[in-house]
């Protein structure tokens, strides 16, 4: 699976009720000051991501509606049991 920093990545965000979701990432937190409030250990940045809501209401002539998140840290990173992203071959 191909691990790139680039806008659009597939990555699997968890939600704060411990689901995992499909989701593109719309900003990486790099190369800015407060990157190190975001950083993991093993060097995974955070990131701003969206999402297809899950509700299946939500829905108008585009399509199923869309949910954002910002400031979402790595798995590594987490110690809440939801509320990261992390790469698909990741557990």
């Amino acid at each position: 699976m191909e691990r790139s920093y680039s806008i659009g990545q597939h990555v699997v965000f968890v939600d704060p009720n411990g689901i995992a979701r499909d989701a593109l990432v719309n900003v990486w937190w790099k190369g800015t000051k407060t990157i190190q409030e975001y950083v993991s250990a093993s060097g995974e940045p955070g990131c701003n991501l969206v999402v297809v809501c899950k509700d299946e209401r939500k829905e108008d002539s585009y399509g199923r509606q869309t949910e954002h998140y910002t400031s979402v840290v790595h798995k590594s990173k987490q110690v809440a049991p939801g509320n990261f992203w992390r790469w698909p071959d990741e557990e």
